[in-house]
């Protein structure tokens, strides 16, 4: 399939599943902006990476996704939003009685939030061109929980409950919003924290991925991004025209349990 004409505007993607979602687009031939918090030579040099690679447009743009109105001129910044990836996030652990109330703030405000503001910006622009994809990066986490990642879960569990909600509300135009519930996959982020787990539980790589970091994960082994991103292409189909208000799990059977 071709997007070629659409607009993708992703959160939080210069990195991880968000940039592995951007290139996916890019590659089907979907305009990219590209955003985080940051405002880097690295930064534009990723926008400008995409565009040299795929021949399409690619920008990016600094905005704070904790901050509403910062959400909003991302949008407007974009110059147009046919497809919204909400995918910033960030995560804290610890025990209820010892999570810190700044860091539950933030969680719920990049996490959940910040789906809110993007989403009420790009809607009416989405409706005026009679086309358009809302897809929220949730979670496992979004549809089941773990201990000591209650601002997580808890903004996870709400972007599930937005996405039912925007899909009723735009189920009679042309437009489709849907969550997808990644397990644990396999971003830098992650390929760095594997050498001190190993180190932790003296074990070899390959059984600290499988009984360690993907001890929830039947498949044992990793999503990747750039299943993640085709993921997203497919929920921009035709195919997917009447999926909406729903979850799609890139968990490995996680959720099956």
């Amino acid at each position: 399939m071709s997007l070629a004409g659409k607009t993708a505007v992703i959160t939080g993607s210069n990195s991880g599943i968000g940039l592995g979602v951007a290139r996916e687009l890019a590659k089907a031939g979907a305009n990219i902006v590209l955003n985080s918090f940051t405002d880097t030579p690295e930064d534009h040099a990723l926008a400008a990476e995409i565009a040299k690679v795929t021949g399409v447009a690619a920008k990016y743009v600094q905005a704070d996704m904790s901050k509403g109105d910062d959400c909003r001129r991302l949008i407007a910044a974009a110059g147009g939003c046919d497809i919204l990836i909400n995918n910033a996030g960030i995560q804290h652990v610890a025990p209820i009685q010892d999570f810190p109330t700044d860091k539950w703030d933030a969680i719920i405000a990049i996490n959940l939030t910040s789906a809110f503001h993007t989403t009420a910006a790009a809607v009416t622009g989405m409706r005026e061109k009679g086309w358009g994809r809302i897809i929220n990066i949730a979670s496992a986490h979004g549809l089941t929980a773990s201990p000591y990642k209650s601002a997580y879960v808890a903004a996870k569990h709400g972007i599930v409950g937005l996405t039912k909600t925007i899909g009723l509300e735009t189920a009679q135009d042309p437009i489709t919003c849907n969550a997808i519930c990644p397990g644990y996959v396999l971003t830098p982020l992650v390929e760095a924290q594997i050498p001190d787990t190993m180190k932790e539980y003296d074990m070899s790589r390959d059984d600290v991925i499988k009984n360690v970091m993907l001890q929830r994960q039947p498949s044992k082994e990793f999503a990747t991004v750039e299943q993640l991103g085709g993921t997203a292409v497919f929920l921009c189909s035709h195919a997917a025209a009447q999926i909406t208000g729903t979850t799609i799990s890139v968990d490995g059977g996680w959720t099956a349990l």
